[in-house]
Parts: C-alpha cells; sequence; structure tokens
C-alpha cells in the first residue's frame, strides 16, 4: 500500500527533516561556539500548529485514548511519536544544567502532537478503524 500522505505534509515533513538537524546541531555546539548554527523559531512550531488545525477539521472527535496503529504507516507514526516524547524528556533532563535554545522543547513536543494527528488521519484515509483503549482488557 502506497503512503498516504498529502503534498502538504510531504512538504512539512521535509521541513521537519531539517529543524531536527538544527535541534541536533543546537544540542550538540557548546554556548559560545563559533560553529554556524540556524535558528529554530517560533514559526517553525506554529507551522505544525496550523497543519494540526487542518488535519483535526477532516477527523472525527477524540472520545476515546486509541492504540496505535491502524495501518502500517500510522504504526510508523506512532513510533516517531514515542521517539519525540523520549527526546522531549532527555532534552528537558539536559536542560536542567545547559542553557537550551528556548524553542527546542516545545517544537519536539508539537512535533510529537503532530505525528498523532498525522497517524489519525492516514487511519482514516485508509478506511481503517481506530483501535479504542480498553483500560483492562486482556484479549
Amino acid at each position: 500500500m502506497a503512503c498516504s500522505l498529502t503534498e502538504a505534509d510531504k512538504t512539512i515533513i521535509r521541513s521537519i527533516q531539517d529543524r531536527l538537524f538544527t535541534v541536533g546541531s543546537l544540542l550538540a555546539s557548546a554556548p559560545g561556539s563559533k560553529m554556524i548554527v540556524p535558528d529554530l523559531e517560533e514559526q517553525d512550531i506554529t507551522v505544525l500548529e496550523k497543519r494540526m488545525d487542518a488535519l483535526n477539521e477532516e477527523l472525527p472527535e477524540l472520545k476515546n485514548f486509541i492504540l496505535p496503529g491502524g495501518t502500517k504507516d500510522a504504526s510508523m507514526c506512532h513510533i516517531a511519536r514515542c521517539v519525540c516524547r523520549r527526546a522531549e524528556r532527555l532534552i528537558t533532563h539536559v536542560g536542567e544544567t545547559e542553557t537550551l535554545d528556548e524553542q527546542i522543547i516545545p517544537y519536539i513536543n508539537r512535533l510529537s502532537d503532530y505525528l498523532f494527528v498525522l497517524s489519525r488521519k492516514m487511519v482514516l484515509d485508509a478506511q481503517a478503524a481506530e483501535v479504542i483503549w480498553k483500560p483492562g482488557n486482556r484479549s
């Protein structure tokens, strides 16, 4: 099955890849370093938020927690989302002792949210069912 990304999301994902290299550069460079590192800007976060808003307009209201899955592509978005959450926790920990660019943590947080919404849209586009989490269900 072909990936169900729209051109808008393909463009955003290319942008995300660039911004993740920026985040990595910011985290890897020492304060006062002469290394030229591009800026991570509030607009980068706004792009993700606006795209999430547009995607959410097409999605049914989320009334339950859902389990990752639905389609292979959506599952990959869920995995990437989990990696973002883990990175956010680690970066937050680093920020307790080091000075960080103030946009890094909000960007990674919004990125994980975007990946969640994108996964839901992929499931919808594939006409697959979201798997609702039923606490305590062992079957």
